[in-house]
């Protein structure tokens, strides 16, 4: 039954709505919070900033990808894969280097299984892609940051839910 299917609802609701505009005004601090943060790297070392988040993705009767560029963070699909929304982006991470030098990044060639949360049925990861070069030089005490897409196959008819599953990226420093 909705909230206002009935009179007495519709009456509470009225009341709550009149009921502020009778308090007293005064005088109002106006407050904000703001977020602080920091990483804090060893060199010889990467950090995790953001999971790959493929976003919201409806499936139809037939199979489909939905691919996301870690050069601009767009996303695209094919086939059945329907992007419904969310803040699809691709994987972020941070290294540092002790000393000037190359760094050899590494991410999966081979596909990687996600598992629905509460179920046994699985998608697949593939196609990683790292925005920029794999290999880089590194000045001394400078982070570096680079980002990975890839390419998620759904199923036709994919059982909704949520997916979850994780890749391993390994820098190799020298």
């Amino acid at each position: 039954m909705s909230p206002f299917s009935s009179s007495r609802s519709a009456i509470a609701l009225f009341a709550l709505l009149v009921a502020p505009a009778a308090m007293p005004a005064t005088a109002a601090t106006p407050s904000s919070n703001a977020i602080s943060t920091a990483a804090i790297l060893h060199p010889i070392n990467v950090i995790k900033r953001a999971d790959l988040d493929f976003g919201y993705v409806g499936a139809g009767t037939g199979a489909g990808t939905v691919v996301i560029d870690p050069e601009t963070d767009a996303t695209t699909s094919t086939g059945g894969a329907l992007l419904l929304g969310g803040t699809p982006h691709s994987a972020a991470f941070v290294g540092a280097a002790g000393s000037s030098s190359v760094v050899n990044i590494k991410i999966p060639k081979q596909p990687v299984t996600l598992t629905r949360v509460g179920g046994t049925q699985t998608m697949t990861v593939s196609k990683f892609t790292l925005q920029g070069l794999d290999k880089r030089f590194v000045a001394k005490q400078v982070a570096f940051d680079f980002r990975v897409g890839a390419t998620l196959n759904v199923g036709a008819n994919q059982v909704e839910g949520l997916y979850t599953g994780s890749f391993d990226v390994t820098v190799q420093y020298p």
